[in-house]
């Protein structure tokens, strides 16, 4: 388990390497749930996620031999943009093996920022060739399954702890866990008294399986949201949100499109499904606690390109 004093010194690693993202009130977004409402607008950081925070803090803890051998990571979507983007500007070679159906921006902008980009048939295989590399003497940069990256995630709440006003409940999406394992140790140390909540999406439920079960298990993975669809959450993540976590709750890809739209028509900014299944979840939260309830919704990232929204939503009947 990570602490504060990860957190902190992972902050101190990653300051000028990152940007510290604006934690705004939201007017609309108030109106919208019916209480008031804070963003932590994480789509705002380097490579339009919080994945530029693990990823830095693992880099600028790499040793001389790990830089030279080079780094690899498998993916979704933003991970690999942030580890390409933050290891070409460190200078050091990095790997990303991603799933054929990750967004193909996602792919182009990892190809772009100087990255060796390996495709796979799905999230599975990803992770299997990832192994493999690791074992030919790559360095793994997990995309959660790694303290020093957890520490770097949790510089989110930190800052949000920092930043917003009077918070009740704190949402965060689940993938394989990293973020709302940092994002929540942090809370607990910093502001004891707020609950904080997962959501995941139908079809990539890694982290409310593993809660049923009592440990990590293999998951089916259907959800469009592939920046949530990890195979399995860790051992690490699990016992994270098994202890700071009051619950993970799941909501429909639809209802996650629909949440981008909401957080484009009332609180302006472009987010991609991994964020905007945080509003419907939120609603949830309200229903649970109250008219008392002070909402904090982490916007974790923005990488999804305008016609990738647009088919996704035409498909929902919700254009």
């Amino acid at each position: 388990m990570i602490d504060l004093a990860d957190i902190e010194t992972a902050a101190q690693r990653i300051a000028g390497h990152v940007v510290r993202t604006p934690t705004v009130p939201s007017p609309g977004l108030g109106a919208l749930l019916g209480v008031p409402a804070t963003a932590k607008l994480e789509l705002l950081q380097r490579t339009g996620s919080f994945k530029a925070r693990g990823a830095t803090a693992k880099l600028l803890s790499l040793g001389e031999a790990e830089r030279a051998a080079g780094v690899v990571a498998v993916s979704g979507g933003n991970h690999g943009i942030a580890l390409a983007v933050m290891a070409a500007a460190l200078d050091v070679k990095a790997t990303v093996v991603m799933p054929r159906t990750a967004p193909a921006r996602s792919i182009a902008l990892a190809e772009d920022a100087g990255a060796s980009v390996r495709l796979t048939d799905g999230m599975d295989s990803a992770f299997r060739l990832v192994t493999r590399l690791r074992d030919e003497g790559l360095t793994l940069v997990h995309p959660f399954d790694d303290p020093v990256v957890i520490a770097g995630q949790g510089t989110v709440g930190l800052e949000l702890a920092e930043d917003a006003g009077e918070l009740t409940d704190v949402v965060v999406s689940v993938g394989g866990g990293g973020l709302i394992a940092g994002v929540a140790a942090a809370l607990r140390a910093l502001r004891p008294g707020v609950r904080v909540w997962g959501v995941e999406t139908a079809g990539a439920e890694a982290m409310s399986a593993a809660l049923k079960a009592g440990g990590p298990a293999p998951v089916p993975l259907s959800s469009l949201v592939t920046t949530l669809s990890a195979p399995s959450v860790s051992q690490l993540t699990y016992d994270h949100v098994s202890a700071l976590v009051e619950e993970v709750l799941v909501v429909a890809d639809r209802d996650a499109v629909q949440g981008c739209l909401d957080l484009a028509e009332h609180a302006k900014v472009w987010a991609e499904p991994a964020a905007g299944c945080l509003l419907p979840a939120a609603r949830q939260v309200v229903e649970r606690a109250g008219a008392g309830a002070r909402i904090g919704l982490v916007v974790c990232g923005g990488n999804t390109a305008p016609g990738e929204l647009a088919g996704w939503a035409a498909s929902f009947g919700l254009l």
